[in-house]
């Protein structure tokens, strides 16, 4: 059962592929409101949501100043990297004294990213002698059953916590003059109703709870992905046709999230507006949470442009060039192949073999390998697929070539530099240098020796970790059953790194965004994925990339920018099309791209990084602005 506040006459949610505009601004000033932000993953760092609030937090703090502060859960290990704590002063500070003063564990301070915005953080572990108070009260007044999810508890916690410190702000706000209250200078000028924007239902369980107290505050919901889409997409490659037979109650109950669903469900009804992140979420929520969107706040990044174009070219290189090092240490002990013809392709993101389109991508690679076969074509195409997966750590082969090749380089660096001083010695004595003269003996028995020690007779792995449960993992058998074993004579060679890169791993050694710069194309054709940062990252590293009509990014992409392929963003179709047809494109696009004349790919390279100012929060934050006008003009009664 879900809570009973009905949610205000909406419009029919579109269909994905029609044309939905954002809020028009209303003329409602926010310009003497408090924002407040709370999400599960302000200062806690769990999906894309972190992402969204920390790249957006510093044009909102630039907007709002000292009237703006987000809120999250209380966690040690992130609290220590990314807290900054401030003495209890000002409007936040104050509210959070308060808090403090009525027991609740709560901590006030700058979250460490750019902008450095305030933040507090509830510890809400400290209070779970109150969960079964809240829970009856969560049943009573929004008709809610929570059962023993201890995942829901966590969130009904949180969010009476969160319901607790508007109540606070509350008060602080609304205090008559005079009030033995202590004033609070911040607080002059600020009127009523306080905006609380709210981020997916783990951070939103605190709205019905506001609404129900009758607290001067204008409440926004956003979902960025709905409970059950998620679900459901990844079970059925048909999700989409038949959305709209679906029963949301049942279906939650069957998959045993039926608590879950009931907060998500009463969140957007109990909100003042709703919104989502794209048309395809907002297609949806109108069938799953009964209502739809009122607006759509697409995503965007801080794009960190470069003054002149051969500065990213230059590091496209340097990035390339590390990539080349891994691949020779990973490849070349078994056989070896031209560089200088070789092409990167990364796919990335979560490890949802279906709902991120690995099988796809993988049944591409397949169709394009077989294809340079059958054609001849000298290029060489290495594909990364870069996630989180089970593994149990890295395999001691593939670390022990990449170390091999390592001490190699050393040994060849340590030797060329005698063999300069010998060749300049021999030239200045008008002598033609031999081999012989350059290299002494022992120095070719080290070579020798470091050229026998790094060979090895079996075939490069497709995966450089030991998997936890190789024999079921959905890549390595969907990469076998294609037969991408990396073959001496396959085109195409499969690397799959089952964990988050990072620049101090012996392995690649590189930073994901360093990665991906060094990539010539990014592949991220998904099945379900409501916004999807990944073919942003690219753009904004100059990297052309490949999203699907079925991530809210596309849906974007195709709605607001003219012949986006020809500026290095290309979207797949996948709503419409088979498995088969879309495998069939996805290879073609793959294939226009990689196997272009390198001039043509450094001119798209150009073309995308141009783009990407259009993904800049600069421009995307405006949604925002409209979104909060709109809560404003709605709680006044303007609209």
């Amino acid at each position: 059962m879900v809570g009973p506040a009905p949610p205000p006459p909406q419009a029919a949610a579109p269909e994905p592929e029609q044309t939905s505009a954002p809020a028009t601004p209303i003329d409602a000033s926010t310009d003497s409101r408090l924002l407040v932000e709370v999400g599960w993953e302000a200062c806690n760092q769990v999906g894309g949501i972190y992402t969204v609030l920390r790249t957006k937090s510093q044009i909102t703090a630039h907007r709002y100043g000292n009237r703006y502060c987000l809120v999250g859960p209380y966690t040690e290990a992130a609290a220590d990297t990314e807290f900054e704590p401030l003495p209890l002063t000002g409007t936040f500070g104050r509210a959070a004294e308060l808090l403090i003063e009525r027991g609740i564990h709560a901590h006030f301070g700058r979250w460490l990213v750019s902008g450095k915005p305030q933040v507090i953080l509830i510890d809400f572990a400290k209070h779970f002698d109150k969960l079964n108070h809240y829970k009856y009260f969560l049943w009573k007044d929004h008709g809610i059953e929570t059962g023993d999810d201890a995942e829901v508890g966590n969130v009904v916690l949180f969010g009476y916590l969160v319901a607790e410190l508007f109540e606070v702000l509350h008060d602080l706000v609304t205090a008559p003059a005079g009030s033995a209250r202590p004033h609070v200078p911040e607080l002059d000028g600020i009127a009523p109703p306080i905006i609380g924007q709210f981020h997916e239902w783990m951070g939103a369980a605190a709205i019905p709870e506001i609404r129900r107290r009758g607290l001067k505050v204008t409440t926004i919901f956003t979902t960025h992905a709905t409970l059950l889409g998620r679900y459901l997409a990844s079970d059925d490659h048909n999700f989409y046709n038949f959305l709209p037979q679906i029963d949301p109650g049942g279906s939650a109950h069957a998959r045993g999230i039926h608590a879950r669903y009931a907060v998500e469900h009463s969140a957007a009804a109990s909100a003042t507006v709703f919104t989502t992140v794209s048309e395809i979420t907002g297609y949806e929520a109108q069938h799953f949470l009964g209502r739809a969107p009122d607006a759509l706040l697409p995503n965007g990044l801080n794009i960190q442009r470069f003054t002149a174009l051969h500065e990213f070219q230059n590091l496209h290189a340097v990035s390339k060039q590390k990539i080349h090092d891994f691949v020779v240490g990973h490849f070349f002990p078994s056989y070896s192949f031209d560089l200088d013809r070789t092409l990167y392709v990364v796919t990335s993101g979560r490890y949802e073999y279906t709902n991120k389109g690995l099988d796809l991508f993988i049944e591409a690679l397949a169709r394009i390998n077989w294809r340079l076969k059958s054609t001849r074509q000298r290029a060489t195409i290495v594909a990364f697929i870069i996630t989180r997966a089970p593994n149990r750590g890295m395999n001691v082969d593939v670390l022990k070539s990449q170390v091999l090749f390592g001490e190699l380089k050393t040994t060849v660096r340590s030797i060329s530099e005698q063999m300069r001083q010998k060749l300049l010695e021999s030239v200045a004595m008008g002598r033609q240098p031999m081999i012989d003269d350059l290299l002494d003996e022992y120095a070719q028995v080290r070579l020798k020796r470091m050229t026998h020690a790094w060979r090895r007779r079996h075939l490069p792995a497709i995966v450089t970790h030991d998997m936890t449960y190789d024999a079921h993992d959905a890549v390595l058998g969907k990469l076998r059953s294609c037969n991408l074993v990396n073959l001496p004579d396959d085109p195409v060679k499969v690397v799959f790194h089952p964990e988050f890169l990072s620049s101090t791993s012996p392995l690649i050694g590189l930073d994901y965004d360093e990665f991906v710069r060094g990539c010539h194309l990014g592949v991220f054709p998904s099945y379900y994925e409501p916004w999807g940062y990944t073919p942003m990252e690219c753009a904004a590293l100059g990297v052309p990339a490949i999203t699907s009509d079925l991530a809210g990014f596309g849906g974007y992409v195709r709605r607001t920018i003219p012949e986006h392929d020809q500026k290095g963003m290309f979207v797949l179709e996948r709503r419409y099309k088979s498995f088969d047809e879309s495998a069939e494109q996805l290879a073609g696009l793959m294939q226009q791209v990689l196997l272009a004349e390198r001039r043509e790919r450094i001119d798209l390279r150009n073309r995308v990084e141009a783009l990407s100012v259009r993904f800049d929060w600069n421009e995307l934050a405006q949604h925002y602005w409209a979104a909060h006008a709109l809560a404003v003009a709605r709680w006044t009664g303007a609209v």
